[in-house]
């Protein structure tokens, strides 16, 4: 029984934490592109979810991928960036396949095209527009993360799975305490259980000295009584024989 509980327990616990990590990472790819100037990263990598298929069937729409800074310098044509551009005359982070490199005078510029697109992009992209180079992606992951971006996944997935997980380590900080009483209150009984053995000792031990004083001042009582009897005896004789004697001595008068 303590076997399947403490299996229970740690399951319950592994899915809790995974529940937690699955927050931090949307919460981290949320808040990636928060910022219009910079990308968080994490050790240099930035996960990103595809909002197109532009790059199909490289990556597609709900995918997740991973990006890492890159030295643009060592860029060549055919690798995958993640840029700043203007979509819709709108700020917007876009990952693209660099389709051609152009050096002027050591400034490089870069054509970028989506695998699924017909044409290549309007904007040239220039060394400060690169965010990163594709690393790896996780396939459908990233609409995991628009679920969860949304107030009911955000709810169901995060915030009430975490409050769960709240409420069972208060429940578990409960049961430890009130098995640490239980543990505390069983050592002092123990503690106790051996400390009487001794005490009833020294009160037997208390019990039989006093039997022994009782029995002799009995002893000392009776000896008492025997040497008053006997004295009795003695005194009882010897006014036997002063009577005897006087009337001894009454008798030689008389003649």
């Amino acid at each position: 029984m303590n076997a399947v509980k403490r299996g229970a327990e740690i399951l319950i616990s592994v899915v809790l934490w995974a529940v937690i990590l699955v927050a931090a990472l949307f919460a981290f790819t949320t808040l990636a592109t928060r910022d219009t100037n910079q990308v968080a990263s994490l050790a240099g990598y930035t996960p990103l979810t595809v909002a197109s298929d532009s790059m199909a069937p490289t990556f597609r729409a709900g995918d997740l991928i991973v990006i890492r800074k890159c030295d643009p310098a060592k860029l060549k044509e055919g690798d995958i960036i993640t840029f700043h551009t203007i979509i819709n005359n709108e700020y917007a982070l876009n990952t693209h396949r660099i389709a051609e490199i152009q050096d002027m005078g050591g400034v490089r510029s870069y054509v970028t095209k989506g695998d699924n697109n017909a044409i290549a992009d309007v904007h040239m992209i220039a060394d400060g527009d690169i965010v990163g180079k594709f690393v790896t992606k996780l396939p459908g992951v990233g609409k995991v993360m628009s679920f969860l971006s949304s107030s009911i996944g955000f709810l169901v997935v995060i915030v009430l799975p975490l409050l769960v997980f709240f409420i069972y380590q208060v429940y578990h900080l409960i049961t430890v305490s009130i098995e640490l009483k239980k543990a505390i209150a069983v050592e002092t009984a123990q503690a106790q259980a051996q400390t009487n053995p001794d005490a009833d000792a020294l009160l037997a031990e208390a019990a039989r000295a006093k039997a022994e004083a009782e029995k002799a001042k009995a002893e000392a009582e009776a000896a008492l009584a025997e040497a008053k009897r006997l004295q009795e005896q003695a005194r009882a004789a010897a006014g036997t024989e002063v009577k005897a004697e006087e009337a001894a001595a009454a008798g030689e008068e008389n003649e």
